[in-house]
């Protein structure tokens, strides 16, 4: 550091010199800028921050980097929020039942219903202020220009076996891909424990049938149940029918159900009791009082919500749960 005394008998070009001097030490002590790298990261950080752009059954969305109003028109969907730890601000309510599944009620108190599956509430949506909708071609294909209007929108295809794939659309939107794909490593691990620890329970052959409303059906294995119980190892009787979803029945098929082991049926109602009759009825005909697994007991009741109406990881899991029950497995 120069001397006080001496600087001030400087010559005023020796004076200057010395001033520009000092200017640099002081420059060089301070804060130094942000290497070019740095300030490239930084600048790389910001844009993955950005809005994202989603591709999806019907075209491509732009999605904010990390939604946080997200809209649920679907059951599976509102599954597949929670599961990945995003509580939706508006979910379609169930099909039956007080709002939600009871399944889905404790992860679902505080989310606003709009409306249902089939016909969601568009002003109810709009008042959300979402940032992102989640729905399904071949519930909403009719409505897209009109959602997407309120906020980006994507769109699964389908709604039948195809929930694992579903759920990973849902995860990219959310910009969760990595999260999800712990919940279904999850969820395989549980099916291959369950398949290896039941052994020669697996090969009894089953049958699965549903009644509701005025008809019954026979469900197979394009449905969220029959690609459950096709990745668990368990047989079915109708293995014919494996790339059906299902077909609608008359009395006179029942004798078919012989060719099982054990049936799994499952009752759709509303609240309005048709399901119910339906159930009643075709129970107490002769046809069915005949079948082998009747009068052997291998006929086993199971949830309607779980097994098939609400189609989410939740119900997967609790459907996981059931054949650890149904076939004497412990966990």
């Amino acid at each position: 550091m120069l001397n006080r005394n001496r600087f001030l008998r400087l010559k005023p070009a020796a004076m200057i010199a010395a001033i520009l001097l000092l200017s640099v030490w002081l420059t060089a002590c301070g804060d130094k800028p942000a290497a070019p790298s740095q300030a490239a990261d930084a600048k790389q950080g910001a844009a993955a921050e950005g809005p994202r752009k989603i591709k999806h059954i019907m075209g491509e969305a732009e999605v904010p980097a990390h939604p946080a109003r997200v809209v649920a028109l679907t059951n599976e969907a509102a599954e597949a929020l929670v599961a990945l730890g995003i509580k939706p601000v508006g979910a379609v309510q169930a099909y039956y039942g007080d709002t939600w599944y009871e399944h889905d009620k404790a992860d679902m108190e505080g989310v606003k219903p709009v409306g249902l599956e089939s016909q969601p509430n568009m002003e109810i949506i709009a008042s959300l202020k979402p940032d992102l909708i989640v729905g399904n071609k071949m519930r909403h294909e009719k409505i897209y220009e009109q959602l997407k209007a309120i906020a980006p929108t994507v769109y699964t295809e389908t709604l039948r076996g195809e929930w694992k794939s579903n759920f990973m659309v849902y995860a990219d939107a959310v910009n969760k891909k990595a999260e999800g794909d712990k919940v279904v490593a999850a969820f395989d691990k549980r099916v291959e424990d369950f398949k290896g620890k039941a052994g020669d329970k697996l090969k009894e052959k089953v049958a699965v049938v549903r009644f509701m409303g005025g008809k019954t059906r026979f469900y197979y294995g394009d449905m969220f149940a029959g690609v459950i119980l096709k990745q668990a190892g368990i047989m079915r009787s109708d293995p014919k029918n494996d790339e059906k979803a299902f077909e609608d029945i008359t009395k006179e098929r029942l004798p078919e159900l012989d060719a099982a082991d054990r049936v799994f049926y499952f009752t759709y109602d509303t609240g309005d009791g048709k399901g119910k009759k339906q159930q009643e009825e075709w129970m107490k005909d002769p046809l069915w009082q005949n079948l082998k697994v009747v009068k052997n007991n291998k006929l086993t009741e199971v949830n309607d919500a779980i097994w098939t109406t609400a189609g989410g990881v939740k119900a997967a899991n609790l459907m996981v749960d059931d054949l650890y029950k149904l076939y004497d497995v412990k966990k």
